[in-house]
């Protein structure tokens, strides 16, 4: 007698946590706000779901990383100061920007060409039950990648994100922005990791409401430009090392 496919999909889930791998590619920032949102909604649905039937017929949950660049975008997060943007509807259509407010934490920052946005949607039910482990985890991908170019980076206290000297607030310069949402220990949203990105582009925000500090990239610090896809490998090896998780192309 064949055996259910719950219990078969459970045990071999229960060998390493999976995570699909997705790579969007140049996606347009809503398509791709959209597509998080059905990955997010039926992860929270499987949840409830089972919490009507025993245990050992439910379904597990599935995990999901997409990593991806938008064009020229602004997002501002649920406890963002539009004022923080600080160009008009007219200079964002010349500048071929779109804007949107969303449904993350954090303020306003940027989206663009040579910048790697990453959305994982893990159930962390399938992890750890802790968004600050979460965060400082996804920081950590960010500060381990960075270490292989010889980037010396870490964390700025009180705010999220990845950093170069962050002790000295004169030359302290953000690489990576971070904005998390969670329902559920459900995920979504990640980080903007900036590698060939325009910086000018942040000269029509305040970067994440933060007055005093300014934002760099892989290519402003080494001084050429960066293997983009190479980068992308690093940050799926310490992303499985890290989460303790295989990754599977979806």
């Amino acid at each position: 007698m064949s055996r259910p496919f719950g219990e078969v999909l459970r045990d071999r889930l229960l060998q390493m946590q999976q995570v699909i791998f997705i790579d969007l590619g140049l996606t347009d920032f809503k398509e791709a706000w959209d597509y998080q949102e059905k990955l997010f909604n039926e992860i929270v649905q499987i949840k409830i779901n089972n919490r009507n039937i025993p245990a050992d017929c439910q379904i597990p949950t599935p995990n999901y990383l997409l990593l991806c660049e938008h064009p020229h975008v602004y997002t501002l997060g649920n406890s963002g100061n539009k004022e923080h943007l600080l160009i008009s509807e007219q200079q964002l259509i010349q500048k071929n920007a779109s804007y949107y407010k969303i449904n993350r934490g954090g303020d306003i920052t940027y989206h663009g060409p040579g910048q790697i946005v990453g959305y994982p949607i893990l159930d962390l039910d399938n992890f750890f039950t802790d968004i600050h482990k979460y965060l400082r985890f996804l920081e950590e991908i960010i500060i381990l990648t960075l270490a292989e170019y010889g980037i010396d980076t870490g964390r700025s206290i009180g705010e999220t994100g990845v950093w170069l000297d962050a002790e000295n607030p004169s030359k302290a310069r953000k690489i990576c922005a971070m904005g998390v949402r969670a329902s559920r220990w459900v995920t979504m949203h990640g980080f903007a990791f900036n590698i060939n990105t325009d910086l000018g582009y942040f000269g029509n925000i305040i970067p994440c409401g933060i007055v005093d500090k300014s934002v760099t990239s892989m290519e402003k610090e080494l001084g050429r430009k960066i293997d983009e896809e190479e980068v992308k490998q690093k940050l799926k090896k310490h992303f499985a090392a890290l989460f303790e998780c295989e990754l599977v192309h979806g």
